[in-house]
């Protein structure tokens, strides 16, 4: 793979494909078994990243590389501070820090502890990091994965500028439709190796995403084969979460797939927090005070995947079985922990999900995401909750994961179970949703069906262009 100056070179596969192993190396995190990489057309070595970023090579990691008890301003130069003689020039970096996320958009204070701020805002900051160090190879790692479009629109002004400037970058994303607006060319790995180069433009998405995986996933959404049934599973009344969502009124049906929708703040993640007893509520869950804590939640067979898989639902330094039984430990206790029922249970759960893993004791953090979010599945189905909330789903994962991912909801309702997706990507939302519920402002701002599940209406109501009385 070669990459040129005032060239972005797009490089993407499924999850596990090697694209981050790749990245690693060409900028000194990992070192090569075998072949070399070249900087200027001469083999170089990086004995570590700071030795690539001081010849311009910088990588923008997929996780966040932040130390988050620092500030924004501490973060942006930690390792290359600015210096007036022998002290630390603390006003130039504030103000070149401020620069910095001035051309961002990003206004976020420099002297925010990173811990505070949102996830949109951190990525802002690692990009905002990147080019305070005048790369001249930029490699980028899924840099839009927790950005609004209006987030990411703003990003990829910022690659066209390094572009124009002669900046060479490597781009990874999930989202075909990204890949075609801002690469030029596009390299494609499958299991370690790359199977496609081409020029963006004469690829399409659909030639890009059979590629990736090796199949056709043209019909991304599987077809609805189950019907919804009359009896209401979940009854919901004037849900408050304070400071975050007030007055949610909303029913779920068997076998029902509800999607919630609505922009980032609107309050869709923080109503099912409250719901499932995360976040402090007031009103009633089927008849009742909202639960007190998740594991009510559960025994009520009501369970929540959580949007932020690695620091939220999922041991990373721990392995796939001590992560799976998690949640059931008590089905796997007696005196002592019963670890052959507990392989035997991981075992069954490789196979239902295909969790595709070097090993079986690898720790967690090391799985690509989309098997990491793969056990994240199977250790809340192994619960066996009759309702399961879905926190986006598909977050930074591959397509072929998401097909994969998609039929395992198909397959829930078909059991009789009942799910609620809520999505920040408004075609799975579409979909997949038998019923939309758009949120505005911390409240329900409308209820779609049927044919009116459109990505129009969806915006507008979410914009509040259009509403149902007494919304917010």
């Amino acid at each position: 793979m070669e990459l040129r100056p005032g060239e972005v070179h797009a490089l993407i596969g499924e999850n596990g494909a090697g694209k981050s192993t790749t990245m690693k190396i060409m900028s000194g995190y990992l070192s090569p078994s075998a072949g070399e990489v070249r900087l200027d057309d001469a083999p170089v070595a990086f004995a570590s990243s700071q030795a690539a970023e001081a010849q311009g090579v910088v990588l923008i990691h997929q996780e966040f590389n932040l130390a988050e008890q620092l500030t924004v301003e501490q973060n942006i130069f930690l390792g290359h501070e600015l210096k007036h003689g022998m002290f630390l020039d603390k006003r130039a970096m504030a103000e070149r820090a401020k620069s910095l996320l001035n051309r961002l958009n990003c206004s976020v204070p420099p002297g925010a502890r990173v811990r505070d701020i949102s996830n949109p805002d951190k990525q802002m900051v690692e990009i905002a990091k990147a080019l305070s160090r005048n790369a001249r190879v930029l490699i980028m790692d899924e840099p839009t994965a927790v950005l609004t479009e209006r987030e990411a629109e703003v990003l990829f002004q910022q690659v066209d500028r390094l572009r124009a400037e002669g900046v060479a970058i490597l781009f990874t994303s999930h989202k075909l439709d990204e890949v075609k607006r801002i690469s030029d060319r596009v390299t494609i790995m499958r299991d370690g190796h790359v199977v496609a180069q081409a020029a963006t433009a004469e690829m399409t998405e659909d030639d890009m995403a059979t590629a990736m995986v090796g199949r056709d996933v043209s019909s991304l959404y599987p077809a609805r084969t189950a019907p919804v049934a009359d009896d209401t599973v979940l009854s919901v009344r004037d849900l408050t979460v304070p400071g975050h969502a007030q007055g949610i009124t909303f029913d779920l049906k068997r076998g029902e797939i509800l999607g919630v929708a609505g922009l980032i703040g609107s309050g869709r993640t923080e109503t099912m927090e409250g719901l499932v007893g995360l976040r402090r509520a007031t009103g009633m869950v089927n008849g009742r005070a909202p639960y007190p804590a998740p594991r009510a939640a559960l025994d009520a067979g009501i369970a929540y995947l959580t949007e932020d898989r690695k620091e939220r639902g999922l041991l990373l330094t721990k392995g796939m079985r001590e992560n799976l039984t998690l949640q059931s430990l008590a089905d796997f206790t007696g005196l002592l922990i019963d670890e052959t029922a507990e392989d035997q249970a991981l075992t069954q759960a490789i196979s239902d999900f295909d969790i595709r893993a070097p090993h079986r004791a690898v720790a967690v953090g090391n799985l690509s995401g989309g098997n990491q979010q793969k056990l994240l599945l199977a250790k809340t189905m192994l619960a066996q909750p009759e309702i399961v909330i879905i926190d986006e789903p598909t977050r930074g994962i591959d397509i072929g994961t998401k097909q994969q991912i998609y039929e395992f909801i198909h397959a829930l309702t078909a059991q009789g179970k009942s799910v609620i997706v809520i999505s920040s990507e408004m075609q799975e939302v579409i979909g997949l949703a038998d019923r939309v519920l758009v949120m505005r402002s911390g409240g329900v701002a409308g209820e779609l069906t049927g044919t009116d599940i459109t990505e129009d209406k969806i915006v507008r109501l979410a914009m509040g262009l259009d509403g149902i009385k007494g919304a917010a």
